[in-house]
């Protein structure tokens, strides 16, 4: 439910998936925000590829099985593949497009792969209006939505503060916030020109504190001039010993 998967086949290496099964939808805390889940708008993957799913999960919290909760949002799955084979060639390609078929096409050459990335990933996962959590509180952070994970809501409004979400290509208004809070989010930054405008605007200003997270950091970076690409293995430590 993390929208950073958006439009992504995520494959999991761990060998048996599902064995929690999947914990009540529409349990709420107390600023409307599931308790359980990173979403506003449902699954965000394109398709989940594992090794075994259990069909019978055993934990106090399971309300369904993960075969029945991806089912009800269409979201495909496959089971019975070698995902640790499959994750050495993504390791040694970096990644690469892929889609699930029901049995092998007879003429590979004109097989056509959809790539996500030539879409705006973010303009389409990002809320489309503003919202507002922890109305109350101070300080007051504006968070830019590219894809973020609601948890980062829960962690300033669990110090205290009100989170002004808005949309991705959102004209900022220095004096309606304290702190800038760019989000986590799909895709590449390239085509975030429209929020890489308003940064650029904080940042010359030079009043206001800000902070930007995973794609975030990205567009940060991209406001004062640097240039990112894509890591074949991904920003994680035990890839770049």
């Amino acid at each position: 439910t993390d929208r950073s998967y958006r439009a992504q086949i995520l494959v999991l290496t761990y060998p048996l998936i599902g064995n929690y099964g999947v914990p009540a939808e529409k349990e709420l805390d107390e600023h409307g925000l599931p308790v359980n889940f990173e979403w506003f708008d449902g699954i965000t993957l394109a398709a989940l590829v594992v090794g075994e799913v259990c069909e019978s999960p055993s934990h106090w919290r399971a309300k369904q099985t993960l075969s029945s909760w991806m089912e009800g949002h269409g979201v495909p799955g496959i089971s019975g593949i070698d995902t640790r084979a499959l994750t050495k060639k993504i390791r040694e390609n970096g990644s690469i497009l892929g889609r699930i078929v029901y049995e092998k096409p007879n003429d590979l050459r004109n097989f056509s792969f959809a790539d996500p990335n030539l879409r705006n990933l973010v303009a389409e996962c990002s809320v489309k209006e503003p919202r507002v959590f922890n109305a109350t509180g101070t300080p007051r952070i504006c968070a830019i939505d590219c894809g973020l994970k609601l948890n980062q809501i829960k962690c300033f409004v669990s110090r205290g503060a009100r989170v002004d979400l808005v949309p991705w290509n959102y004209a900022l208004k220095e004096e309606e916030f304290d702190g800038l809070f760019i989000s986590n989010g799909p895709g590449d930054p390239v085509v975030c020109k429209e929020t890489v405008v308003q940064i650029k605007n904080v940042l010359k200003n030079g009043k206001k504190p800000v902070f930007g997270i995973c794609l975030g950091h990205q567009l940060l970076a991209t406001a004062i001039g640097c240039k990112t690409y894509k890591m074949k293995y991904g920003n994680r430590g035990h890839n770049l010993p």
